[in-house]
């Protein structure tokens, strides 16, 4: 079994993952979007997940990544 060279750090809907995406691009790192919902309906299934998405970031930058992530955090609580 390989390892993913990529780690999810954040999960939650399409406008907090947007937030934290603009974070780490801020920073220059570029993270992959994950969304079963939208992949289920392209493919011609239902979902229950519509608007779900996940955070993915690669290994070698994931201590920067979890910074942002965190700080969005604090923003939501706040």
């Amino acid at each position: 079994m390989s390892e993913s060279e990529y780690t999810k750090v954040f999960e939650s809907n399409f406008i907090m993952v947007t937030r934290v995406k603009a974070g780490l691009e801020n920073i220059g790192i570029t993270p992959i979007i994950k969304d079963q919902g939208e992949s289920q309906r392209l493919g011609g299934q239902g979902s229950i997940n519509n608007g779900w998405q996940e955070v993915f970031v690669n290994n070698d930058e994931l201590e920067k990544a979890m910074q942002v992530v965190n700080q969005v955090k604090a923003e939501m609580e706040a």
